[in-house]
């Protein structure tokens, strides 16, 4: 892999990538896609079959960083999310830098339409934080067992409030948030002005068909961001957008 900008040089380190894949701001929001040339975040409705080996790198050096991982309950029912989301490695690399050897996990289900005997819950490593904008009940905590948090937020624009949700989990010191979707939540998220960083690799290909593009909301947002850092590896370019930069 190499380094495009802001400064060009070859064979980029893990080292060198998680330097500028950082930041010192709390609380830090990211959201991390993987997108086509004409903009789809789905080839055959998953977002696998657009990546790489050098995607696969950036993101998981990009859960090495996260004080907890952040994803939508439609990409849990469609990509899973069982076990460990970082290896050996990196979690030997996370204890090493101060952080705890796996990143916090939550969940946003607006409807709290999660199974709670889904093997997200049962295999875990760490307790999982699930936000909602439903009123919970006793009987739904207890179905869903001592290692799930449900948390009720205020309703947003399609969903649960992020604002709340970024509030919540940096009281509890996860502010550096990093989310990898759905398109939904990003949507959301930008709607309400609540992304710093938005890191997409873009895919050499284009795969036309309906897949969905990386933010779906009802209503147009337009906000400017500043390209941060870009790398190359094989024709797919690697970003990172950021906002008031």
């Amino acid at each position: 892999m190499r380094a495009l900008l802001p400064e060009p040089s070859n064979n980029v380190s893990d080292e060198q990538l998680l330097e500028r894949y950082n930041s010192a701001q709390r609380p830090f929001v990211r959201f991390n896609f993987v997108s086509s040339i004409d903009g789809s975040a789905q080839a055959d409705g998953l977002s696998a079959k657009l990546g790489s080996k050098g995607d696969q790198r950036i993101f998981a050096l990009l859960r090495r960083l996260a004080d907890v991982i952040v994803v939508g309950a439609g990409t849990v029912r469609a990509e899973g999310y069982e076990g460990d989301l970082v290896s050996a490695e990196d979690r030997e690399w996370r204890t090493r830098n101060g952080l705890s050897a796996h990143p916090a996990l939550a969940l946003i289900s607006a409807g709290l339409h999660l199974d709670p005997s889904a093997e997200i819950f049962i295999q875990s490593p760490v307790p999982v934080i699930v936000f909602t904008t439903v009123e919970v009940t006793d009987e739904q905590r207890e179905s869903y067992g001592h290692g799930v948090e449900l948390i009720q937020v205020s309703e947003g624009e399609g969903g649960c409030d992020p604002k709340e949700v970024v509030d919540h989990l940096t009281q509890r010191g996860l502010g550096f948030v990093h989310c990898e979707g759905g398109p939904h939540i990003f949507g959301q998220f930008m709607a309400a002005g609540m992304v710093d960083s938005a890191c997409l690799s873009y895919s050499p290909v284009v795969v036309a068909g309906n897949g969905m593009r990386i933010a779906a909301h009802a209503r147009q947002t337009f906000q400017r961001f500043s390209l941060n850092h870009l790398f190359e590896e094989e024709s797919m370019l690697f970003c990172d957008y950021r906002i008031g930069q």
